[in-house]
């Protein structure tokens, strides 16, 4: 028979392993859920941010696409005013040199303007500096032009000025049709210039840069001036630009760092504009909250699972609630739920505080991170995406709504006078005025630089031009520290007053801003009755 001493060392030994066995079962039911639930929460805010770099690049770069093309455009219809001009004075080399001298200095559009005439050789030029002018060109801008006797934007080339350049020009009629030749305007992609603002001015400042490249994939325009005429082959988003498509990806650049990257083609000249931030960067942020989080769980965790080792059956009940509710840290209702837990003892009441501040933090991060994804940094308006999601609450709810469209008047003199600096603020307090006359229920939004978007639900055509013109009075007469007063044109149009077809409503609220603009600016339009249909 076996003895009592042994009978007593065997009950020991196996309460010392359920002891373990209850261990291994709590730390199983406690750790595994959240280390689940901590990892899924940073998988879909790592790919929530990535999606979101992704979308905000590619409308950037679908933005500065169509600035480009309008430039591009404007460029030409300045040189085609100018062509009419010289029309009748191609034998005047001083009319024809002071007219050069007017398109390249009124607009600085070009870093130089060059008259030829059907052969290519230079009646004219500004700067006179060139020193060009009795010269016969052969670059191929003017070979080009001389060719197509038509309106052309060359692809870049090096000029017999040793700049690498792109040449814009409009031909030159007589009046019975006979070919004079040429009136053309230089852009100098190595130096600064009027295409270097319009793609070098932007507002990120968390590594993001913008780069243009030709349809022969040759870097035009690059943040690194040296960069400039570089052919770059290995790179996604440029060969899917390079034949003509716009999107987003992400990828490996030819530096060999992963980006995140929009791109869009600029119509009339087929390059592509890519705007792109380095990965690493957009997910600094999430990758420091993170380890934040697992640094301040990590040693409370500790401390409770010596507790729990030593008192493993008085503790098996409370740490149990706790267990289930780690599994569903995500859940608005689990903080409660954690809270009517009954901790009698300290260790489980401070790993209870734990995880209400573990939660309260992942659940305000996340709170904040879709505020992030639906607010514009700058004024704390909407951006698109909160513009979308009300567009489509509004439908889903069948709400008629008054849609306004905001520009700030001349806001590039600002920028250019008073520094960006000063740009932001007069931006941030158009925003708090927008604020200030609207409703509860308006959706007020900054859906670009200077220009801004204000839903107004249920706000008939009339009453939303009274809002529109209470808020071009309010911004007329409010005088601003550094740039003193401003103005805004405003156009308003309503869905379904103006059209049914909500995207017709906004082209229309923007065209009436524009026929603000071109009114005089400081004013406010609205869609004209006439043009209403039901």
């Amino acid at each position: 028979m076996s003895s009592p001493k042994i009978k007593k060392t065997t009950r020991i030994a196996t309460r010392l392993d359920l002891r373990r066995l209850i261990l291994v079962l709590t730390i199983c039911s406690a750790l595994i859920p959240f280390a689940n639930t901590f990892y899924a929460g940073y998988l879909v805010q790592r790919q929530q941010l990535i999606d979101t770099t992704l979308e905000g690049h590619y409308a950037y770069a679908t933005k500065l696409a169509r600035s480009t093309d309008d430039f591009l455009q404007s460029a030409l219809q300045q040189l085609d005013y100018s062509a009419k001009l010289m029309a009748g004075h191609m034998d005047d080399l001083h009319y024809l040199g002071e007219e050069a001298a007017r398109l390249r200095l009124q607009t600085k559009s070009f870093n130089s303007v060059t008259v030829i005439d059907q052969t290519g050789y230079v009646l004219a030029t500004s700067p006179e500096t060139l020193q060009i002018v009795g010269k016969t060109l052969k670059s191929a801008g003017v070979t080009e032009a001389l060719q197509a006797k038509g309106p052309i934007i060359s692809q870049p080339y090096m000029a017999v000025t040793d700049n690498f350049i792109i040449f814009i020009s409009q031909p030159i009629f007589a009046a019975d049709g006979q070919y004079l030749g040429a009136v053309g305007g230089s852009i100098y992609l190595k130096q600064e210039s009027m295409l270097d603002t319009l793609l070098g001015s932007h507002f990120y400042q968390d590594g993001s840069y913008v780069f243009v490249v030709d349809k022969n994939k040759h870097i035009i325009y690059h943040p690194n001036n040296k960069r400039v005429g570089e052919r770059i082959s290995n790179n996604e988003a440029i060969n899917q630009v390079s034949q003509g498509e716009s999107g987003k990806t992400p990828l490996i650049n030819s530096q060999g760092i992963e980006m995140l990257a929009g791109y869009a083609v600029v119509p009339s000249t087929g390059w592509g504009i890519v705007a792109q931030r380095p990965k690493t960067v957009t997910l600094a942020p999430l990758n420091a909250l993170m380890r934040s989080v697992l640094y301040k769980t990590l040693p409370i965790a500790l401390l409770m699972l010596l507790v729990i080792w030593w008192s493993a059956r008085r503790i098996t009940s409370p740490l149990r609630q706790l267990a289930n509710g780690a599994r569903a840290m995500d859940r608005p209702e689990t903080a409660q739920q954690i809270q009517s837990v009954k901790s009698w003892y300290f260790e489980s009441q401070e790993l209870k505080k734990a995880m209400l501040r573990g939660i309260g933090l992942l659940q305000r991060n996340i709170t904040k991170l879709r505020e992030d994804v639906n607010t514009d940094p700058l004024t704390g308006l909407g951006n698109r995406r909160h513009l979308e999601a009300a567009i489509t609450a509004f439908q889903a709810e069948k709400m008629p709504f008054a849609v306004i469209a905001i520009d700030i008047d001349h806001f590039k003199k600002i920028n250019d006078g008073f520094g960006h600096d000063a740009g932001d603020e007069v931006i941030r307090q158009l925003g708090r005025q927008i604020r200030e006359v609207s409703r509860a229920d308006d959706a007020p939004c900054r859906v670009g630089g200077e220009e801004f978007l204000l839903l107004l639900p249920a706000a008939p055509l009339h009453s939303a031009a009274q809002v529109a013109e209470r808020l071009r009075a309010l911004v007329e007469h409010t005088e601003l520290p550094t740039v003193g007063r401003i103005s805004v044109s405003l156009g308003v149009a309503h869905w379904p007053d103006s059209n049914d077809d909500i995207k017709t409503v906004f082209q229309q609220a923007d065209a009436m801003l524009y026929a603000a603009k071109r009114a005089g600016r400081n004013r406010v339009e609205v869609v004209p009755p006439a043009t209403t249909a039901r």
